[in-house]
């Protein structure tokens, strides 16, 4: 048993291992260093002061009695810092965005002003006693109102902007689409809506700003999923050095997208640091999160699938209406004005296809994040699986017979999608397979006609994705002309102990486990030697950070790649400890040895000592390196899940009864963070379909900004998890790893529906826009009892 566990315990614990978080050692006892946990000497405290109109011109800001309280150092205004040239920044989009305003507020939760005192207490309160003249505008709320010919023009600062049209956007080929649809047996259609919701992380937006006036240096600890693009934008908004800025995002509680943007609280408290020399912290509450940071979805999409009458699809042709807000700041790659919605073909053998898009201004909240899914990419799946659902119905086909028979085959790959897209792999029989034999879908579906012979609405659901991560190579992929591509530097200490810098962020997704790992799995040194850092601009490589399930495709495989370099400098100093060729020498982790002699050998951990004390003439000391990953292509993670359902005809409440989630994100690094991973999406994606909504009324009021309104689900709510997997690599991720943090929120949503309207096909109903709560239920299926 000693042997065993010594053989146990030498295991390098590289990829495919289930090693504990590393970084969970300092959250579960409290000792994580958020940025509420900051303190510098001589901080200040700064409160906004938001708009309750969401449009509304501004006549006029009067401060003197705010001025007046003790401990209050300063108010500042949207003049003040238009006096700095500061009154407007750029958004991640190519777009403005109002500071503080100058003008007019734009929607509801606007930033007007802030004050800045002594204690965060006297801030809040001293906001009551600003005065502001307001002269209420009528409201757009809708893409449809911003289209009128009498809405008014939202953004009439912009020269030359006479409505409130942002972009049109086109993929694939209309005609052939045309032509596709006019040899079609049967044309199924489906106008929905996916709405509008709000990532909600555990903590809410905030940074802590220290500008040193004498030397000009700032130092910003921030919530930010991206610092190094955020640095380069407080360069251009600011006009400071590059490298006398400092961005540090410290332990974040949670992101999913909504920490991306740079945010005007954030430029304020910078701002206000700089003119009085002091630090500056902001911290937003919660209905601020909830009321103005980034969105996501609030897509009105119609969708046209044609078909033969055996289930052939020929052709999709696709529409849709985005809700940018008051401000185009959703963070999509530049060529790609709705994200890679363009994925809307899914997991399909589709021959033609086409998708049309238009943005527009309201008097809503900016954003369009991606929450939880590559950049649009949750809307095209709902679409799409919404589509293939109701045509399976009108066929009189199985909806899973359906999907088979269109699947793409595992030997078309790599397969170019009609959009554009080349998926470089997959198994989508193989994980449908897998799904509908979990669930037990062929009793499932016995069980369910007996139990509708009783006047019981049950409902089978299913959704197959295909998710476009990674974003991406350099050739399509930008953000405000920054590249998407990040990277990694490795430094292996003389102890043979080593430090990993990463230029993504984690917000709890374990990539300072996760990440040693596939040094471990490159090198041979154990996990937990190796420390990975990030979130610090003066101290890791250049990248646009961490969202839109980038993380594994881009930074792990920079991390993979920087090793492979060490191990070549590596090989070299080996060869010279062990007085062979290069050439001569194999490595098998952690150890290098002489080709046909293996007994003659050193390990990485010698040749670490000996880069720093015994390396060969003409060689640089150290074994150390830097890469920067340029994505070939995307990488495509895919699955199939599968929703059992009873619904209450007499309440509308619906219940889940089986859940099972089959995922293929290629290699797993670590199975157990890759299982929490899925567990978190699948919870998300269920607030989505059953709760989740931010909607506002006539005037531009936000309905869902606190948590009595907007609704998250709780472990009391949420359902069961089944979880399988398929594996197929990707075949050129240097790891074979697509990534897997956003897929389980991108599938279920569709699934979830899809057993609903299962059950409620029957009665007629043959769309339910989310979320579903137990009311839209009860009135679709009062609605399908009247008579025609």
């Amino acid at each position: 048993m000693a042997t065993e566990a010594h053989e146990d315990q030498a295991q390098i614990r590289g990829i495919g291992h289930s090693v504990k978080r590393k970084e969970d050692a300092r959250f579960i006892r409290g000792k994580g260093n958020y940025i509420d946990d900051i303190h510098l000497p001589g901080m200040l405290y700064m409160s906004i002061l938001r708009s309750p109109f969401a449009h509304a011109k501004l006549n006029g800001i009067d401060a003197t009695r705010a001025q007046a309280v003790p401990g209050v150092i300063a108010v500042v205004t949207g003049e003040l810092m238009a006096q700095h040239n500061l009154a407007w920044m750029p958004t991640m989009s190519g777009d403005t965005q109002a500071v503080l305003v100058t003008d007019k507020v734009r929607f509801q939760g606007q930033e007007v002003a802030a004050v800045i005192a002594e204690d965060p207490y006297v801030a809040k309160d001293a906001l009551e006693l600003i005065d502001v003249d307001y002269e209420a505008l009528d409201v757009v709320v809708s893409p449809q109102q911003a289209t009128a010919t009498d809405a008014p023009v939202i953004r009439d600062e912009k020269e030359g902007q006479t409505d409130n049209h942002i972009y049109h956007w086109e993929s694939g080929d209309a005609d052939a689409t045309d032509r596709a649809f006019a040899a079609a047996d049967r044309v199924v259609s489906l106008d929905t809506f996916y709405p509008r919701s709000h990532p909600a992380p555990l903590e809410t937006c905030g940074c802590v700003a220290d500008v040193d006036g004498a030397t000009g240096q700032a130092t910003i600890y921030m919530t930010s999923q991206a610092p190094h693009a955020i640095r380069t934008v407080f360069a251009l908004v600011a006009g400071l050095p590059e490298e006398n800025i400092r961005i540090v995002s410290p332990d974040l509680g949670g992101g999913f997208g909504n920490k991306v943007p740079v945010y005007p609280g954030y430029v304020v408290a910078t701002a206000a640091s700089l003119l009085l020399g002091r630090p500056v912290k902001w911290i937003e509450d919660r209905s601020e999160n909830l009321i103005s940071t980034g969105f996501a979805r609030d897509f009105h999409m119609h969708g046209e699938l044609a078909l033969k009458d055996d289930g052939t699809m020929l052709g999709l042709r696709t529409s849709l209406l985005a809700d940018e807000g008051a401000f185009h700041a959703d963070a999509q790659p530049s060529k790609f004005k709705v994200g890679l919605f363009h994925v809307v073909t899914g997991s399909y053998d589709m021959p033609a296809a086409h998708v049309a898009a238009d943005g527009y201004y309201t008097n809503k909240a900016p954003g369009g994040v991606a929450y939880r899914c590559s950049f649009r990419v949750t809307e095209a799946s709902y679409l799409i699986e919404r589509l293939v659902q109701n045509a399976a119905y009108e066929l009189g086909m199985d909806p899973a017979d359906l999907r088979k028979k269109n699947f793409i085959r595992k030997e078309q790959f790599p397969y170019e999608t009609a959009t554009g897209f080349v998926y470089d792999s997959g198994d989508y029989h193989g994980a449908m397979e897998l799904a509908l034999e979990k669930i037990g879908y062929a009793e499932l579906r016995a069980e369910q006609e007996q139990k509708r012979s009783e006047g019981k609405l049950w409902g089978i659901g299913l959704a197959s994705f295909t998710e476009a991560v990674g974003a991406g190579p350099h050739k399509d992929y930008d953000i405000l002309g920054l590249k998407m591509n990040d990277g990694a530097e490795l430094r292996i200490h003389p102890t043979g102990k080593g430090i990993l810098k990463i230029s993504s962020k984690t917000q709890g997704q374990g990539h300072e486990t996760t990440f040693a790992q596939i040094v471990a799995e490159e090198i041979g040194i154990q996990p937990e030697d190796i420390k990975v850092q990030h979130g610090d601009t003066d101290n890791t490589p250049y990248g646009l950070g961490t969202y839109a399930s980038r993380s594994t495709p881009t930074v792990g495989a920079a991390t993979a790649m920087v090793s492979r370099r060490v191990i070549e400098k590596a090989r070299k100093i080996a060869a010279h400890l062990l007085e062979v060729s290069e050439e001569d020498v194999d490595f098998t982790r952690p150890t290098f040895s002489v080709r046909g002699a293996p007994d003659k050998a050193v390990t990485i951990q010698d040749v670490a000592f000996a880069a720093y004390t015994n390396f060969p003439d003409g060689m640089e000391s150290g074994l150390e390196a830097a890469y920067y990953y340029d994505p070939p292509n995307l990488t495509f993670p895919f699955g199939t899940y599968a929703v059992a359902v009873e619904v209450d005809p007499e309440t509308g409440v619906w219940e889940v009864m089986r859940m099972v989630a089959v995922d293929d994100c290629g290699v797993r690094i670590n199975p157990m963070i890759v299982e929490g991973q899925i567990h978190g999406g699948l919870t998300e994606g269920y607030g989505i379909a059953a709760m989740q909504q931010i909607t506002f009324d006539e005037a531009g009021n936000c309905i869902g900004s606190n948590f009595i309104d907007y609704l998250l689900p709780t472990a009391m709510e949420t359902p069961r998890f089944e979880l399988g997997e398929t594996v197929t690599p990707s075949p050129h991720h240097p790891i074979g790893a697509k990534g897997v943090g956003e897929s389980a929120t991108v599938g279920s949503p569709a699934a979830y529906v899809n057993a609903v309207i299962d059950a409620l096909w029957p009665l007629g109903v043959r769309n339910i826009d989310m979320p579903l709560t137990s009311a839209k239920v009860w009135e679709a299926i009062e609605a399908a009892k009247a008579p025609a």
